[in-house]
């Protein structure tokens, strides 16, 4: 049995996501944020729980880089209230991670988690009608 090629197999991965970005709604790309986020916290969480220093800060800081995307894209002008209320939202979740980071604190991992799903649940509760 041979050994898969890493470089291959990282570069399947890249294709097959940058061809579901760029067929993707916008709702979809921040779909796709949130999973993400949802993905690295679980890599964060799991490098706390063991002791893992790469995973903890690859999932933490990855975590804050979508975060901070996340920002970046709202819309304050369609947006309004709800958009005020996401960016403290936000900006509290990247408090959290850092705290996160700096105290090995499982409990604001697994409080952002939390709040991550709510709020995929949210989006994912509003996806547009495809008919």
């Amino acid at each position: 049995m041979s050994v898969p090629n890493l470089a291959a197999l990282r570069q399947y991965r890249s294709s097959g996501v940058t061809s579901q970005i760029s067929d993707a709604s916008p709702h979809r790309l921040i779909a796709m944020l949130y999973d993400g986020a949802l993905e690295r916290l679980a890599l964060a969480a799991s490098g706390i729980t063991w002791n893992n220093l790469d995973a903890k800060l690859r999932g933490i800081d990855s975590t804050m880089a979508i975060i901070e995307h996340l920002l970046c894209v709202l819309d304050y002008k369609a947006g309004g209230d709800i958009a005020s209320r996401l960016a403290a939202l936000y900006d509290y979740m990247m408090r959290r991670l850092l705290q996160a980071k700096l105290n090995n604190d499982l409990a604001a991992v697994n409080e952002v988690t939390k709040l991550m799903r709510t709020l995929q649940s949210g989006w994912d509760a509003i996806a547009p009608k495809v008919g």
